[in-house]
């Protein structure tokens, strides 16, 4: 049998990387923003051509893997077709026949990278050895223990000097103490003082003594941290320089240079090696004209994000914005033209409760809370349209765009700091009915979802899950029956992070059951997120008595 994997037998003969359409299709006039995109259908027809080279590549992958296709057509005889790539590695390679390779390949085993990791992880040995010593582990044995022994004993005297203190103040407070007596309660204070200062003294020496004999073992090891540190920080910038950048110009900038500028200063690990720009590196290099792109996810999804088999998602904005900036230009690549800049205005803002104090009102889908980056058009623009002489109307929280339901408005800035307090103490009470994806539903009809949420600001706005970074978020489910084949649920937060309830209900971990319409964690298309705000409980900010106002989920 041959030694080559299987996978190598199934492309063999399909190796080339640019893989033409029959036939000339239409071609788009312009390339698309990789940002915010609905699959051209060439991109899809491409995606389906692409599935069995993939599928054979990830046979044998326990997590899936995001994939992209570029529409391209060719300079030399205007021929169409398609290249298609991965991000990062797939079992340690960036360069499976059938894709296009990594802008830079620095994980060939003899290079200038693997040589210079190989040093780095030689150190890494050493500071483990030295770390592990019996000597040391014996030495910081020691010092914890005299530590302990200090913070206990001088806890001690101190409560026993309050004590004491308590007891004379007591006895002067009954009076008719004599000279004698006066002089007794002095000396006993001066006393006790003078030995906790002296037992103070004491372990401080020993301590003192203590680290200096632990520092003849920490010494060398941060000497051996400072180097790697500096050797790792050489051998990423040197990384970030190879990563030569094209554009449709054929100019070139590295990575060091493409970030300088950014709010970030430096790359992120990782910067480069996402799909979208080996695809256009590919394409520049090859004289290939780029038309259309798109990425979608293939396989199972990471236990941190949320994915979805066969998904497209769009480019990530933390490594991937300043890169495509670059090399498709910047109106191409900012990605402003999202389906929120092109909707209408709500018509209306149904009122739901009003007063001199406060406004509580029915946000439709769509509709922001607060003005945003490229739209004004929000409930608190139209808020102090509408009151334009109160002191300035207030947004208490927020809904996301796509949420419908309750929201509140403080007309004063005294309701708005006491309603503001209510939320930080968790007093508000919420509760939000949704339509999930599938009839789907197995276990307690209630149960109590804690997962915690991370907002990586290299891939705003998804949230994923992520027990070491992430913040605490619970959400309380409960089972309501099913609404024309979906499982409908009420949601009571818990606590209050950003897109909980939407992670909670599509994370594996959660209930594996996307909310309908949920572009971002979501699988099915529909008309809009099935997520409303539906009751809201709390104290009016002037008067403290409770309140509950309800809006039912128009779905």
């Amino acid at each position: 049998m041959s030694d080559i994997p299987q996978y190598e037998q199934t492309v063999a003969l399909q190796s080339a990387v640019f893989h033409p359409f029959d036939g000339h299709p239409a071609m788009p006039a312009q390339m698309n923003s990789p940002f915010y995109y609905e699959p051209h259908p060439l991109c899809l027809e491409a995606r389906r051509q692409a599935l069995p080279l993939i599928k054979a590549l990830m046979q044998d992958e326990t997590e899936g893997k995001m994939f992209g296709v570029l529409i391209v057509e060719r300079s030399e005889d205007g021929a169409c077709g398609y290249l298609t790539g991965y991000s990062g590695q797939i079992r340690g390679r960036s360069d499976w026949p059938g894709f296009v390779p990594a802008v830079f390949d620095y994980l060939q085993p003899d290079g200038y990278f693997k040589q210079h990791e190989a040093a780095i992880t030689a150190i890494n040995r050493q500071v483990e050895q030295l770390e592990q010593q019996p000597e040391r582990l014996q030495a910081l044995e020691a010092l914890a223990e005299a530590k302990r022994e200090a913070g206990n004993t001088l806890s001690d005297m101190q409560r026993t000097m309050f004590e004491a203190r308590e007891r004379r103040r007591a006895r002067r407070a009954e009076g008719g103490l004599t000279a004698d007596e006066e002089a007794v309660l002095i000396r006993e204070s001066q006393f006790m003082k003078a030995e906790y200062r002296r037992r103070k003294k004491q372990y401080a020496a020993t301590i003192d003594g203590l680290i200096a004999a632990s520092e003849a073992y920490e010494e060398p090891i941060r000497t051996l941290k400072a180097q790697r540190r500096q050797q790792s920080d050489a051998l990423q910038r040197w990384l970030f320089e190879q990563f030569q950048m094209l554009n449709a110009q054929g100019e070139r900038r590295n990575l060091i240079d493409i970030f300088r500028d950014t709010s970030l200063r430096v790359p992120p690990g990782g910067a480069g090696e996402c799909c979208e720009p080996r695809l256009l590196q590919y394409a520049y290099a090859h004289q290939l004209r780029p038309v259309q792109m798109a990425m979608f996810w293939v396989g199972p999804s990471p236990s941190v994000e949320i994915r979805h088999d066969g998904r497209f998602y769009p480019a990530c904005r933390g490594k991937c914005l300043p890169i495509l900036r670059w090399m498709l230009g910047e109106e191409k690549a900012a990605g402003c033209d999202t389906a929120a800049a092109q909707q209408q205005p709500a018509a209306e803002l149904p009122i739901v409760y009003e007063d001199a104090d406060l406004v509580v009102v029915n946000k439709p889908a769509g509709l922001l809370s607060v003005p945003g980056i490229s739209e004004y058009y929000s409930v608190l623009s139209i808020m102090r349209h509408r009151y334009p002489d109160v002191d300035s109307p207030f947004t208490v929280h927020r809904l996301d765009q796509p949420t419908s339901g309750l929201l509140l408005v403080a007309k004063t800035r005294q309701a708005y700091r006491e309603l503001q307090r209510q939320f930080q103490e968790r007093e508000v009470k919420k509760r939000y009915e949704a339509l999930l994806e599938t009839d789907a539903w197995t276990g307690a009809d209630e149960r109590i979802i804690d997962l915690p949420l991370y907002s990586d600001p290299l891939n705003r706005p998804y949230q994923s899950v992520d027990p070491e970074r992430g913040k605490q978020a619970k959400t309380l489910v409960r089972y309501l029956g099913q609404t024309d084949g979906h499982a409908r649920v009420a949601l009571f937060p818990l606590t209050g992070r950003t897109h909980q309830l939407r992670v909670h209900c599509a994370h594996p971990s959660g209930l594996a059951n996307p909310i309908l319409g949920d572009n971002l964690y979501g699988l099915r298309e529909a008309r809009r997120l099935y997520l409303h705000a539906a009751s809201i409980t709390f104290r009016h900010p002037r008067t403290g008595e409770p309140m509950t106002l309800t809006a039912p989920a128009p779905f």
